[in-house]
């Protein structure tokens, strides 16, 4: 059963437990959200964060095909996660389509300018952005969402999308609405979670490539002037490892900052991505920058990274990433 259910014969269990997590973890912590001891609603607000960001790489790996044996499971799994962690404005077939881009494109296809939008837009709104960032709010991803939501409704080309968005939109909005009935302070801490979640994905989307973005929401090609092959992608790809030292501590983003390894073999499934790194580089650190290198960067530029004209520059040595400002607004989740 399980060699006809998963892909791998080995991805059955860590798979399964993984996939049990995710559930379990959703569940369970949304619950702990509305009891009374405080403790509780803490350890609640910090097991659905993790729940949703476990939930946001299963989507990546389907995306990818490397959880079950039939295109059809990962789909269905793929929409799944995504009605979990708010994704779901979006099909799961434009999230794969936009994630495929990437790959193939050597570059980080992005569904809308908001560099343009916030500069050509009024002072008080960038302002305004620019302020929540600075409070660790993670504004511009809430805009990439809210305009996802909201194209079908200004943009005829995807006004067949509208049925399902509103859909959506009421169903989350009843989801919503009988956690507030439940407990008000369960959905105020139901935001914080998202919020936490939302801030993990970014920090870890921000230090993984220095490729160029390009916003384009349907076929249209990019520019043709550097020669984006493999080196490129490589020499442009980062591995922001949780823990060099302790590998198990990478598993709480299911391996996805092994990205150089990723990016190396697409279609290897999470848990043989440490294994794969090692083969591939060794003790080689060149494109490794340790998340705790890039902590008190991701403090520094929080404010300067939302309008940057890049992602800064990575040299050598122990304080390579300290030009890294990093990308915003790049995630998986976020497509038309």
């Amino acid at each position: 059963m399980a060699n006809q259910l998963f892909r791998h014969i080995d991805g059955a269990i860590p798979n399964a437990l993984a996939l049990g997590y995710t559930f379990t973890g959703y569940g369970v912590g949304t619950g702990l959200l509305t009891v009374a001891p405080w403790w509780l609603n803490v350890l609640g607000v910090l097991l659905l964060a993790h729940a949703l960001i476990y939930s946001a790489y299963f989507i990546h790996e389907v995306a990818h095909g490397t959880i079950f044996g039939s295109n059809a499971a990962n789909h269905r799994c793929g929409v799944i996660m995504g009605w979990l962690n708010g994704s779901c404005y979006a099909s799961f077939a434009d999230l794969r389509r936009k994630h495929m881009r990437h790959h193939r494109d050597r570059a980080d296809v992005i569904t809308f300018d908001y560099k343009s939008f916030l500069r050509a837009g009024p002072s008080w709104l960038r302002n305004l952005v620019l302020v929540l960032e600075w409070a660790y709010i993670p504004a511009v991803e809430f805009i990439m969402r809210i305009y996802v939501l909201l194209l079908p409704f200004i943009d005829l080309e995807y006004a067949t999308a509208r049925k399902r968005i509103i859909a959506v939109l009421v169903l989350r909005l009843l989801f919503f609405a009988m956690l507030a009935w439940v407990s008000w302070k369960a959905l105020v801490l139901y935001f914080v979670a998202y919020v936490i979640f939302i801030t993990a994905l970014r920090f870890a989307d921000a230090y993984q490539h220095t490729y160029d973005a390009f916003a384009i929401l349907a076929a249209g090609g990019i520019p043709d002037n550097k020669i984006r092959d493999r080196a490129y992608e490589q020499n442009n790809t980062y591995s922001n490892l949780v823990s060099v030292r302790h590998p198990l501590l990478n598993l709480l983003l299911l391996n996805f900052s092994y990205h150089n390894a990723h990016h190396e073999k697409p279609t290897v499934p999470w848990y043989r991505l440490p294994s794969l790194h090692h083969a591939l580089y060794g003790d080689d650190g060149e494109q490794v920058i340790p998340m705790s290198c890039l902590l008190s960067g991701f403090h520094t530029h929080r404010v300067k990274r939302i309008l940057s004209d890049d992602y800064g520059v990575v040299t050598s040595g122990p304080n390579k990433a300290d030009g890294f400002y990093g990308a915003v607004g790049v995630s998986f989740l976020t497509a038309v």
